[in-house]
């Protein structure tokens, strides 16, 4: 995937954010060349970890 295809599959990302959250090193991804790409299971397990932050903490 690349940040374009990100702003289309989470609706409520933009392309800036993308890059933002990438160059933050809060993005799974990963540069070829000058592009950056990203894989979409990488992005889907990021998003559900963003929506469940506490299924991942421990006491």
């Amino acid at each position: 995937m690349n940040p374009v295809e990100i702003e289309e599959a989470v609706s409520r990302i933009n392309r800036k954010t993308t890059y933002r959250l990438e160059a933050d090193g809060k993005l799974p991804g990963f540069r070829v060349g000058g592009t950056w790409r990203f894989r979409r299971v990488d992005i889907e397990d990021w998003i559900e970890h963003e929506a469940n932050p506490k299924k991942d903490k421990k006491r």
